[in-house]
């Protein structure tokens, strides 16, 4: 894998992230004429995202957390939560449900909170606490319960459970056809699941109930992962925009930020990190997102310190890959490992405690452990969901076992929706290589540097010495 793009795009911010964020109620938005296939011209290249949505009041944060990874996919149903806040909001649930525990909606409260407090801190261990008061407010109120149902989805969305977050969520629209939130958890299953189209309608009728950062920051995403990235930054403007807490702020200049960085703008990206930071000090995604940057850009010192701090803040397998990939690169054998160790210790965890990651386990698995397990987790993995990202951690894993003709199938579905993921295209380029096929290698390879010319630490100068050891060409 490459190490600097695990589910990398939205760090969600909350439900409640539950994904990297988002949502707030306005008029509808004007659907534009759709296509046979995608419509996801969503509202963007309407006079809506020009200013017909300007009514952006504060972003929802009710239904419910999620994923305990930054890098992770998005599963909030609302923008981020401020660290500092959401204990006092635990605490509170907490007493009132001490004082009435026939409170189904406070039950369901608290455990979207729960969800949220595993995100915050990479401690999946909050995750059955989050089942147990979801389930609690289930029976209480068994009809009808769309927050506890809402909340299930999102904490399934954080699991890496995609299949049930999209029926909890789809159970909680047949009850509130109106209620937002769910709309979040559904287009962040069906984007895992790799459900295009069911993701772009998600993603419209969040739009459609709640336009605000939940919403444009999923719009986003969905327009990136099909090659439209301008259109992607316009909708990250528009969340910007209408955002107002210093913690939505900061994480709509994150994901500004990461899109420059991933579009080779590394200095214009290390611009957003800090200017993240500066708006919310405590953000640690933009603490990790400006080691990368400084990593790419020669400050392999700067990088390893805020690598190490945002490590010590929030110990994500994310950020502990990507530390062990810098180390490595800098010919620190030892210091690698122990990264490795540690991330090792994190997936354990996660699964201890109901997630299911074989991507991310599969993707470390085909560089640093043993490529035979990583096809094997990451078959599994393409069973239970077939988007873009699986496709190529599939490919990768196959090519590093030395099956290239069905890593080659494999790449090419992962680049079939448009996305202009270096990765992809890196990956791609080595497979065709070990196939003799030169001129296509030749073509991916310069592909994936021109998308993004520092897009791993281990990878990039790779892929430039692939470029310069290929025959010139004709």
């Amino acid at each position: 894998m490459s190490g600097w793009a695990v589910e990398h795009r939205p760090p969600a911010p909350p439900p409640a992230r539950t994904p990297t964020a988002r949502p707030h109620h306005g008029p509808p938005a004007v659907r534009p004429e759709r296509p046979a296939v995608r419509r996801l011209p969503l509202l963007l290249t309407t006079a809506v995202l020009c200013g017909g949505l300007t009514v952006l009041g504060a972003t929802g944060r009710g239904g419910a957390p999620g994923a305990a990874s930054a890098g992770g996919p998005r599963h909030d149903t609302g923008a981020p939560v401020a660290a500092g806040s959401l204990p006092r909001a635990v605490a509170a649930d907490q007493q009132r449900l001490r004082a009435l525990p026939g409170d189904a909606a406070g039950w369901a409260r608290l455990g979207g909170e729960y969800v949220e407090q595993a995100r915050l801190t990479a401690d999946p261990s909050y995750y059955p606490k989050a089942e147990e008061a979801l389930r609690r407010s289930m029976t209480l109120t068994p009809d009808g319960n769309v927050e506890a149902l809402t909340g299930l989805g999102a904490l399934a969305n954080a699991r890496h459970l995609f299949a049930e977050a999209r029926d909890f969520a789809g159970q909680a629209i047949a009850v509130s056809p109106a209620h937002w939130a769910a709309y979040a958890v559904l287009a962040d299953a069906r984007t895992q699941l790799g459900d295009d189209t069911g993701a772009t309608e998600a993603v419209q009728d969040l739009l459609d109930r709640r336009p605000g950062t939940a919403s444009f920051t999923r719009a986003a995403y969905d327009l990136e992962q099909h090659g439209r990235t301008d259109d992607a930054r316009l909708a990250l403007q528009q969340a910007l925009a209408g955002a107002y807490d210093p913690a939505d702020q900061a994480f709509c200049q994150y994901q500004i930020a990461e899109l420059d960085r991933t579009g080779g703008r590394t200095r214009d990206a290390l611009a957003g990190y800090r200017q993240a930071l500066a708006t919310d000090a405590g953000y640690t995604p933009a603490l990790a997102g400006r080691a990368r940057a400084e990593a790419a850009l020669g400050d392999t010192d700067a990088a390893v310190r805020d690598y190490t701090e945002a490590v010590a803040r929030v110990p994500l397998p994310q950020y502990l890959l990507e530390l062990g990939e810098l180390q490595e690169s800098l010919g620190r054998p030892g210091e690698a490992r122990q990264q490795y160790l540690l991330l090792e210790a994190e997936q354990r965890l996660a699964e201890a405690n109901g997630v299911v990651d074989d991507l991310a386990t599969g993707q470390y698995q085909a560089d640093h452990g043993d490529p035979a397990t990583a096809v094997r987790l990451l078959r599994g993995e393409w069973e239970r969901r077939q988007n873009a990202l699986v496709a190529d951690a599939l490919a990768w894993a196959l090519h590093r076992q030395g099956a290239d003709g069905e890593a080659l199938e494999l790449a090419d579905r992962a680049q079939r929706g448009g996305w202009r993921n270096a990765q992809f295209a890196f990956h791609r380029g080595e497979i065709e290589l070990a196939l003799g096929r030169t001129a296509a290698a030749r073509g991916h390879l310069t592909e994936a540097l021109a998308i993004d010319p520092y897009f791993s630490p281990l990878w990039a100068p790779r892929a430039r010495a692939a470029l310069a050891a290929l025959p010139a060409s004709p």
